[in-house]
């Protein structure tokens, strides 16, 4: 596989059921070299099998896609008229066929995240506002509409950019955030007058989430009701506090309720179509990102919350009910694999699908059949289906990468389930045929304090076993990630493979999917146990691999991951080269010039000033800096860092630089003006590949000859 194959492959999007669930919707992106873009497109299939269909009332770039309650209708979000509005066509369920595409708003500032009630008369929808411009209602929609209007071109047409912060958060991932906010609409689909829900609000709703949670909200089964989550905070800087709000949508008076009360992270509110309970996931503890996520369960009766799996000790990632109301749906991650789950209202959990990666989940109205998205290492997204009847047969049969076929999940209590499995989409059939990709191997070892561990390895194409090779040690970011059976654009370990390399992963203390103790391993021993395990993982790998050539490694890292890269630099020199991006240097400086101080405080326990007159020892921020091991930098380094980090400011990648050139370390530094704490344009891409690859090929080029320790 080359760097062009994989801008070759199709990228499966957001996806939609029709009503009766006989249609998938969804979204193909495909990607241009050239022209330096990504173009999405959207199409319709029949999900008992056929050809898929363009939607022929779509554009190159249309998404948001949304089945009408009663099936007759497509939801669009559009800029064909210049700004994102949203349009509504007609859909014929017997055909799949669309017309009569019209724009249904209007909006000055743009529309997003869409969702359309259950009666199919409104529709709630996000747009960015001034917070103190005339609030729009149903009544009058023009004044509050001008006002932002107003703004937003003496803004565009204003010669000086300055801007004056007086708190903080001011800029977020890759972006100055700002006057306005994003705040929940609801608009008729009959009359088109709309009414902002969140008037005068200063906070996001919903907030900002890298899981691109759409509008953060759901409407009750009768569409009287919805719920949804902002961060209703003084300082969101400092908090990662999401609480649920349900508001009563039959009175415009009518004011927001909280209805959670962790002081965690509340996130995804749904609720069950029978409407008795409204579920969410939630987190127990304050200024903590990688708490647990529960799913917990609110009886709207009674008013009362209950954690559903309180001994399930693996985060719930997604869920969505089943019809019934009786069941629910949900992924964990679990060591290495993402799998479909089913719980009832009681807490019983069962395996459900368990190969690969699994998401975007989508119950059909039968009761036993789940649409998802499933992806591999070897292979991007596919939309699948799953579907279970009870069998009291043992018959093996083995997964096919096509086509139907029947698997079995054992369950704790009854029958031996038979699971029909059926692939809807073959985006990428053709040219993943011409590839030689190698299957992920998983391999377990013991830590220095007796911790099982887990390792993934990625033998190159045209393996020989008599042959030596060298080794790209991948470092993954978070800490609170992991490496998975899931297919990446950007830290793809297959292309890393693809060019004569043994790839070695190693989930060490902090990975995800193995209970919360083991998350919980990194935070303030950021270079303590999670090095260990890796550096004891490779030692594994090299003893138990022969065909590995250890004196031919490189360690590459990013996030996190180049944290770790950056400390590896000044603790060890068993690798020929090292490849870090946008990985923390100095944590005192990065504490000063990231955007959410909650991460530093829990991750480093305080802020720095905690710590002054302290010795380094009892000093997180000082203890794991790999800042403060420079005299020790000898390892030839690759540093990226891009100016749009503001996670990880460009000055933590420009420190490093400018201290391992005044050592006299070999070392590049590559700098994107215009990409964020992720490489995403297709050109700078390929430049990023290419770079890397050719820093790692120049420093493991020959085989050594010296012993390391």
């Amino acid at each position: 596989m080359t760097f062009e194959d994989m801008m070759k492959m199709k990228r499966l999007g957001e996806t939609a059921v029709s009503p009766d669930g006989k249609w998938l919707a969804y979204s193909v992106t495909t990607v241009s070299l050239d022209q330096n873009t990504r173009t999405a497109e959207l199409w319709l299939k029949k999900i008992a099998g056929g050809e898929p269909q363009h939607m022929t009332v779509a554009r190159p770039g249309d998404g948001g896609l949304q089945f009408s309650p009663d099936g007759q209708r497509i939801l669009l979000l559009s800029s064909r008229t210049g700004s994102e509005q949203i349009w509504l066509a007609d859909f014929d369920p017997a055909t799949g066929a669309t017309s009569n595409e019209k724009e249904l708003t209007s909006i000055s500032t743009g529309t997003g995240d869409a969702l359309w009630s259950p009666d199919g008369k409104s529709i709630v929808f996000t747009s960015a506002v001034y917070p103190d411009c005339p609030a729009i209602t149903a009544a009058d929609f023009a004044t509050g509409d001008k006002c932002n209007a107003t703004r937003d071109a003496a803004r565009a047409a204003n010669p000086v950019k300055a801007q004056i912060f007086t708190h903080l958060l001011f800029r977020h991932w890759n972006h100055f955030t700002g006057d306005k906010r994003f705040h929940l609409f609801d608009l008729s689909v009959e009359s088109g007058a709309m009414r902002d829900l969140n008037p005068g609000d200063t906070h996001d709703v919903p907030p900002f989430s890298l899981e691109g949670s759409g509008c953060g909200c759901a409407f009750s089964p009768d569409s009287k009701e919805l719920a949804y989550t902002e961060k209703d905070v003084p300082e969101p800087a400092i908090s990662t506090n999401a609480d649920i709000f349900t508001l009563d949508l039959t009175d415009p008076a009518a004011k927001a309720v909280k209805v959670s009360t962790s002081p965690g992270g509340d996130f995804s509110p749904a609720y069950s179509p029978d409407g008795k309970w409204l579920a969410w996931r939630s987190q127990a503890r304050a200024g903590y990102e990688s708490d647990k996520f529960r799913l917990v369960l609110y009886d709207r009766t009674a008013k009362t919350i209950r954690d559903l799996m309180p001994n399930f000790d693996r985060w719930v990632d997604e869920f969505a009910w089943a019809p019934d109301s009786k069941q629910i749906y949900f992924t964990s991650e679990v060591a290495g694999a993402s799998p479909v789950m089913v719980t009832d209202l009681n807490g019983k959990i069962e395996p459900f699908f368990d190969l690969g990666t699994l998401s975007d989940l989508h119950p059909l109205p039968d009761n036993h059949t789940v649409l998802c998205t499933w992806s591999t290492v070897e292979r991007p997204g596919e939309i699948i289906s799953l579907s279970t009847a009870a069998s009291s047969t043992h018959e093996e049969k083995a997964l096919k990468l096509f086509g139907e076929h029947a698997a079995k999940e054992l369950h704790s209590n009854g029958p031996v389930t038979t699971l029909h499995f059926k692939q809807l989409t073959n985006l990428n059939g053709r040219l993943l045929s011409q590839l030689d990709t190698s299957q992920i191997e998983s391999f377990w070892f013991t830590a220095k304090d007796g911790t099982k561990l887990e390792g993934f390895l990625i033998r190159p194409p045209e393996f020989d076993a008599a042959k030596k090779y060298p080794v790209k040690f991948l470092i993954h970011g978070g800490p609170q990630g992991a490496w998975d059976e899931s297919w990446s654009y950007r830290w793809n370990p297959e292309l890393f493979a693809a060019n004569g390399y043994v790839v070695v992963m190693i989930n060490p203390r902090g990975s995800t999917g193995y209970g919360q103790a083991f998350v919980e391993g990194v935070s303030g021993d950021w270079g303590g146990k999670p090095y260990t395990d890796l550096m004891t993982g490779l030692d594994y790998a090299e003893q138990h691999f022969p065909f590995i050539d250890k004196t031919r490694e490189c360690a590459l890292g990013a996030s996190y991951g180049g944290y770790m890269a950056n400390w590896v630099l000044g603790h060890t020199d068993r690798f020929k080269c090292i490849v870090t991006h946008d990985g923390m240097f100095n944590p005192e400086s990065a504490y000063g010039s990231t955007d959410e101080l909650w991460f530093n405080e829990w991750e480093f326990r305080g802020k720095p000033w905690d710590y002054y007159g302290k010795p380094d020892a009892e000093n997180p921020y000082r203890e794991w800096s790999p800042a403060l091991s420079a005299k020790n930098f000898k390892t030839p380094t690759l540093v990226v860092h891009g100016q749009l980090d503001y996670r990880l400011d460009l000055s933590e990648g420009l420190q490093l630089f400018t201290t391992l050139q005044r050592l006299g370390v070999p070392s590049k530094m590559l700098y994107f003006p215009d990409e964020g704490h992720w490489v995403l344009k297709p050109q700078n891409s390929r430049l990023w590949w290419k770079t890397v690859n050719d820093w790692v090929d120049e420093w493991t080029a020959k085989q050594g000859t010296g012993t390391r320790d």
